[in-house]
């Protein structure tokens, strides 16, 4: 895949930013979000500086948060589409974290890649679970998208309470 001409993260419609299970209640934020659009000015590196302020309960450690994206591309007739998925597990450690999550995206036939190129659009997925669940992902043909760098800091509170180390 090229370089992106101009990108957009942002969440599924309709799904959930930051993915976590019954044992974790988001007190308050916002579950799912976009940032601006950035056109890179030098090389291929889009920078967006979204922050992403949640805050958390939790009466277990099992099913631990994990942030969905999507990031789509606009070329230069200002036609958006699918530049990949990705996800990434938010780390267990308080601090400040550099991470890297990788993008992918669903290729279909060689039709859709031909009206891809010249129309813009592309299959996307109907389900975002397939996007962190390797139950049906084995079954795409996908493509590479680009890398995500994310900068969190994580706080964690009342953990050595419970005996949980951090």
């Amino acid at each position: 895949m090229g370089p992106w001409s101009a990108v957009l993260l942002y969440t599924q419609h309709g799904e959930q930013c930051l993915a976590h299970r019954a044992a974790w209640k988001l007190l308050s934020g916002v579950r799912e979000g976009q940032t601006q659009v950035d056109t890179p000015q030098v090389g291929d590196m889009a920078y967006w500086s979204h922050p992403i302020d949640l805050h958390f309960a939790t009466k277990g450690l099992q099913g631990w948060p994990r942030l969905h994206l999507q990031v789509w591309s606009q070329d230069s007739f200002g036609r958006c589409q699918l530049a990949g998925y990705g996800f990434c597990h938010v780390p267990s450690s308080p601090g400040t974290h550099q991470l890297d999550c990788p993008t992918w995206r669903p290729l279909g036939s060689w039709r859709e890649q031909l009206a891809r190129a010249f129309v813009g659009g592309g299959p996307q997925l109907l389900h975002g679970d397939a996007i962190y669940s390797g139950a049906d992902r084995y079954r795409l043909h996908t493509a590479a998208g680009g890398t995500v760098h994310l900068e969190l800091g994580l706080l964690l509170r009342h953990f050595d309470r419970y005996g949980v180390e951090c």
